[in-house]
């Protein structure tokens, strides 16, 4: 019985062992190793069969030829947004698996981590903030320019610049952000830094206008009897063409030589080719706005409810003149003047939540980005807070613009105008 056993194990074993030598083996060497690494790469792992052997074990059946054989397998699936669309994935295209080490360099591949379903996600949300804030800022810029009231006052200098920094800033973040995350189209350096430096002068740009529009309206409030001696047309004029040559000079030095490829320094882990300490310098000066902005609306909240508990004081006094931020002078009575504060009151809260929401997240990764080390999933989460300074494009115009009743008159005028009906610009105590 032993015996039998014995013999049945060695005809099964000289069998397969015959069979075997049609397979092939892992050792056999291929010519075209773009197409190994390239399927190595998409996660498909198998043996190929010995040509050799086949072809001469099947005289006719196989051809000489090993392009049939690469034929017969299927393509490999696209693994982004932009192999539907385009028809070319990124993953074909390397030609290798890409090493994200520390220092990333101009490897852009290791900042494409969105999957398919966030690709889309981001794309659709884009794409809908972005028509939202172009039409905003667009109605925006053509009531103040058409508007020759509006466009004497200093105050609605700085808003049209707040508008046009959102419109430039939403149209180039939505084309480069879904250019970069959903379609990854890989530049050249300089083409990348290039489009970078229009989305950091514009958001840049963005908040230096919300800055001079708090110094603004800080005048009205702490210095109401010689407002109109200090912010005059021309001075606004110098201030903010002064703060955006600023702004684009200072998103010009990456692509001028200030980068981490150029110098061979630390590269930021959440941006390609930015040089930390630049990163450092940007992230101390937004916040040094933002600081600044954040207290002149605290205490222009402060200084206005202050003025009216004690002007309301006076019992025998049935009127009083207050300050509008905008710096209007107003003459009201006691119900009206609270009405004003409450409504002043939901400005700055307004203005302050969007500020809080829209930079902190942000400033925040950037702040981790240079004490530690950035995984895929901060990476992830930093292209979707990467929205709020789009968001933050989107309100502003209802913020500071739109809640204007001067504005608001403005509008309703361009839009009359082919019934030939204008309505007279006032000082409104609700402009606020």
């Amino acid at each position: 019985m032993k015996l039998a056993l014995h013999r049945i194990a060695g005809t099964t074993v000289s069998t397969l062992t015959t069979g075997a030598q049609y397979l092939g083996s892992n050792d056999a060497n291929y010519d075209d190793a773009s197409l190994d690494s390239g399927l190595m790469k998409s996660k498909f792992h198998f043996e190929k069969l010995h040509l050799a052997s086949v072809s001469h074990s099947l005289p006719g059946l196989v051809p000489g030829s090993k392009e049939v054989i690469y034929r017969a397998f299927p393509p490999v699936l696209p693994t982004n947004i932009s192999d539907f669309v385009l028809g070319n994935g990124t993953q074909a295209e390397t030609g290798g698996v890409a090493h994200c080490g520390e220092n990333l360099g101009d490897n852009m591949e290791c900042f494409m981590i969105l999957t398919p379903g966030q690709q889309l996600a981001i794309a659709i949300l884009a794409l809908t903030l972005g028509a939202f804030t172009v039409l905003e800022n667009l109605m925006v810029l053509c009531v103040i320019l058409h508007s020759q009231t509006l466009r004497s006052r200093p105050s609605y200098h700085f808003i049209a610049s707040l508008a046009v920094a959102d419109l430039i800033g939403s149209i180039i973040f939505v084309y480069s952000f879904l250019d970069f995350h959903v379609l990854h189209r890989k530049d050249s350096p300089n083409i990348f830094l290039f489009k970078l430096a229009g989305v950091i002068a514009s958001f840049t740009a963005s908040v230096g206008s919300l800055f001079l529009t708090a110094i603004d309206r800080y005048i009205s409030i702490h210095r109401p009897m010689a407002y109109k001696r200090i912010v005059t047309k021309n001075k606004a004029v110098v201030a903010f063409s002064v703060m955006w040559t600023i702004a684009i000079v200072f998103s010009l030095l990456p692509l001028l030589g200030w980068n981490c490829k150029r110098l061979n320094s630390v590269c930021s882990d959440i941006f390609p080719l930015i040089d930390q300490n630049y990163l450092l310098f940007w992230i101390g000066m937004t916040t040094v706005l933002l600081l600044f902005i954040i207290y002149a609306y605290i205490f222009i909240l402060w200084k206005s409810h202050y003025h009216a508990v004690r002007m309301l004081s006076r019992r025998s006094q049935r009127s009083i003149i207050v300050y509008t931020a905008e710096g209007t002078k107003v003459q009201t009575i006691r119900h009206e003047q609270a009405r004003m504060d409450l409504r002043l009151a939901k400005t700055l809260v307004l203005i302050l939540v969007a500020l809080i929401i829209c930079w902190g997240p942000l400033l925040a990764i950037m702040v981790y980005d240079l004490l530690g080390k950035v995984n895929d999933s901060i990476k992830t989460v930093f292209a979707f807070c990467s929205m709020l300074c789009l968001l933050n494009s989107t309100v502003n115009p209802v913020i500071y613009a739109m809640r204007s009743k001067d504005l608001r008159r403005a509008f309703l005028n361009l839009c009359h105008l082919c019934w030939g009906v204008s309505q007279p610009l006032d000082n409104s105590n609700e402009s606020d």
